[in-house]
């Protein structure tokens, strides 16, 4: 049987053990997943695009386990009053292929993107960093607000988007959290002049320029997070050849991250060097650091282990008959046999 966690399971289990927790502990398996990237099979993600958005799948595994992510980004679909971005996940067993878990991963994905921007962070802010401007205040942005305060100590948050709506929803939201002083700013440049740390999170799929190098501070840590597919930026290119650079997978983030507008063998640095101690994450203290983040499958491995180990905990989810299991496994016809159909639900077809 396999273990099936929906929206709402994941939300009571996100609330009952509270959501700074999940991200904190999310956070820790996320690490030591990328402790452990030679035992990965990485692949960047395939991506079917339309007119109107894409659609994506996103395997991995670590010769034990196996995992994949649908996920779309259909910009317009708020228009349609649906969201932007959905996912859903599958945890297999590599040596029978058998699914050990189902699961939504739409606000999944929200926990373990901020959880993994803040964990980075921790190795490329400045020490002593107290600010964050989060600029586009969409799905995501409280989520990255509370991990950067819960992992970093951030207490000030300075927020822009260009639907006011979403940042005095953003802030309506974070009031339940007291410790964490939210500014409404003016404009982007407002919202970053004096701010330790910058998070861009914004959601059309075309090339922008949300920061510009006139922004940018000696020291700032940039935690570009909406720039995450082919024709879709966020950053001056400029700004990032003027930092130290952190991907995930360089191989993928070549093609979709903020990079994309420089060459192909422009120097950056992959995060498990940085976990790993190979590297350094910030090299000095006026030094000015990018995470250019698009989500990696690993990321997505990390968070449906953690998904299915609390849900087993707090006994959360459903077993579902997701794959068959007849008695007799070279006989898959019985199990039509052993299905008696309703009168009332028989039809002629004429």
């Amino acid at each position: 049987m396999t273990l099936f966690i929906d929206v709402d399971d994941a939300a009571r289990l996100f609330t009952q053990v509270g959501i700074r927790r999940v991200i904190r502990e999310m956070a820790a398996y996320i690490k030591a997943d990328y402790s452990r990237w030679a035992q990965f099979d990485k692949s960047p993600r395939t991506a079917n695009h339309s007119t109107d958005g894409v659609i994506e799948l996103m395997p991995t595994d670590d010769g034990q386990q196996y995992s994949f992510k649908y996920v779309n980004g259909h910009p317009d679909n708020g228009l349609r009053n649906l969201l932007t971005v959905m996912a859903f996940g599958v945890l297999t067993d590599v040596h029978s292929g058998y699914p050990t878990l189902l699961s939504e991963l739409t606000l999944t994905t929200a926990v373990r993107t901020a959880a993994t921007s803040a964990l980075v962070a921790r190795s490329l802010a400045r020490p002593g960093s107290t600010s964050m401007a989060i600029i586009g205040n969409g799905a995501q942005s409280e989520f990255q607000a509370l991990a950067f305060h819960e992992m970093l100590g951030i207490n000030e948050i300075r927020i822009f988007d260009i639907d006011r709506d979403a940042s005095l929803k953003l802030k309506h939201n974070l009031a339940a959290f007291p410790e964490i002083e939210v500014i409404l700013a003016g404009s982007v440049k407002e919202a970053v002049k004096g701010a330790h740390i910058v998070t861009t999170v914004t959601a059309d799929k075309a090339y922008a320029t949300i920061l510009t190098p006139e922004m940018i501070e000696p020291g700032m840590h940039i935690n570009a997070v909406g720039g995450d597919c082919p024709g879709k930026t966020e950053l001056h290119a400029d700004i990032l050849r003027n930092a130290r650079i952190i991907v995930e997978f360089e191989p993928q983030t070549r093609i979709e991250g903020d990079i994309q507008q420089l060459e192909a063998d422009y120097p950056v640095v992959e995060f498990f060097k940085i976990v790993l101690g190979e590297v350094p994450g910030r090299e000095s203290h006026a030094q000015v650091t990018v995470f250019d983040s698009v989500g990696f499958a690993l990321e997505d491995f990390s968070s449906l282990r953690y998904l299915h180990d609390l849900a087993r905990e707090y006994r959360i989810g459903e077993r579902i008959h997701l794959v068959p299991t007849p008695a007799n496994i070279k006989n898959l016809y019985q199990l039509l046999d052993q299905q008696p159909v309703a009168p009332s639900r028989l039809r002629t077809v004429s």
